[in-house]
């Protein structure tokens, strides 16, 4: 009997792992997440909140089905961890509030916002932070400026935005700046003298160096710039879909050489090459009907159509632009920074927050192990937040 045991044992432990269902994968990545705080790069919950009149107006303790982020669905997702964008318009570069004060209200809003909900969120300034917090069962919020003008060209302004708990900053939003140029930009040029003294300062303060938005020698500048490792918040793979907001193999390498981290965004846009194109041929389309003279009703019935033959991306295919991240720059440079309240599509599988546990399923469907798991869902980003942390100890000591 005992023999028959045994060899049902050995029977099991050589039965390839594809075997299993997916609701096998499911718990799997679950029971991981119950170990290892999983930390998103970029959520824009906060300008959704300030667009639908305020924090009074949205209460995220209770559902929120016309916006992919509540309590409940971050329990759900397992998430440890949230970057919170204080996302600053470019509109604010020439009208409107100066971009720090609109950058103020937003890291504002962020901080009452996790204070409201106290019982499930608390800031976070540190790596010891999040996982303490993560220990304690509640999700860290952490602020991440989106739009490099928010500083309006003052090291003073980002050394305050730094002490008011901002921890990274993404250099450009869609438009360029004096000192760093935008992807959406054909210059040729990257970071100005004084874009290098602001990568600098970040670093001396501990604040992470944030790429996603800016153009290729931008990105190229700033890695070879950096003492710390820099991150692409919500940035993809350019091998797999052609989009300038998505990162070259040839930056890959060099993020693999300092040791930063690309979280993966799940825009349909950056994760699809057939949604990219397609949304190319809808904005030709619409240009032509324009330029025929035909009137806007027509026009947008002729859009209705063209949008049922639309593409959709989906959970595979971001697990794809991981995978291949992986392959170019590593295991440790790579995570997930969803994009969420951001982005007006989603892939099909990651409809909102909750979702989370279905993508690391889906990398422990392909065979990834539990610490390469661990590593995406947010040991790579701890990494990262506890080296910019060390060095800026060592360069406010040499600098003195």
């Amino acid at each position: 009997m005992i023999k028959a045991l045994l060899s049902a044992t050995a029977l099991l432990s050589i039965i390839p792992t594809c075997q299993l269902s997916a609701q096998d994968y499911r718990a799997q990545a679950l029971r991981i997440l119950r170990t290892v705080p999983l930390i998103d790069g970029h959520n824009d919950i906060p300008g959704a909140i300030r667009d639908r009149g305020g924090l009074d107006s949205v209460d995220l303790a209770v559902s929120q089905p016309k916006l992919m982020t509540d309590i409940a669905r971050l329990r759900s997702g397992r998430v440890g961890g949230q970057f919170w964008a204080a996302y600053v318009p470019v509109t604010t570069m020439d009208s409107g509030p100066h971009p720090a004060v609109y950058a103020l209200e937003q890291i504002d809003l962020i901080r009452r916002l996790c204070a409201k909900d106290s019982r499930s969120m608390v800031m976070a300034y540190t790596a010891a932070d999040l996982q303490r917090n993560f220990t304690a069962g509640k999700v860290s919020c952490l602020i991440g400026i989106e739009g490099g003008h928010a500083i309006e060209n003052s090291l003073g302004a980002l050394r305050m935005f730094y002490d008011l708990g901002t921890r990274y900053i993404t250099l450009t939003h869609w438009r360029s700046l004096d000192w760093a140029v935008a992807s959406t930009d054909t210059a040729h040029r990257g970071l100005s003298d004084f874009g290098k003294h602001v990568v600098l300062e970040m670093n001396r303060l501990g604040m992470l160096v944030d790429l996603s938005h800016v153009n290729d020698q931008t990105m190229s500048d700033a890695l070879h710039t950096s003492r710390a490792p820099v991150i692409f918040s919500h940035s993809s793979a350019r091998a797999l879909t052609n989009h300038a907001r998505d990162v070259p193999d040839s930056i890959l390498k060099l993020v693999a050489v300092n040791r930063g981290v690309v979280m993966v965004n799940f825009n349909p846009g950056f994760v699809s090459e057939a949604v990219r194109v397609y949304g190319d041929s809808v904005t030709a389309r619409l240009d032509a009907l324009r330029a025929a003279g035909v009137d806007s009703a027509t026009r947008a019935d002729s859009l209705k159509a063209w949008n049922a033959r639309a593409p959709h991306a989906t959970l595979q295919q971001v697990a794809d632009h991981i995978e291949h991240i992986r392959q170019v720059a590593g295991v440790d440079c790579v995570g997930l920074g969803s994009d969420f309240d951001g982005i007006d599509e989603v892939p099909v599988g990651l409809e909102d927050v909750s979702k989370f546990p279905d993508l690391i399923a889906e990398l422990l469907r392909r065979g990834w192990s539990e610490l390469d798991v661990k590593k995406v869902a947010g040991l790579n980003t701890l990494r990262v937040l506890r080296a910019a942390e060390r060095i800026a100890v060592q360069m406010r000591r040499t600098q003195r």
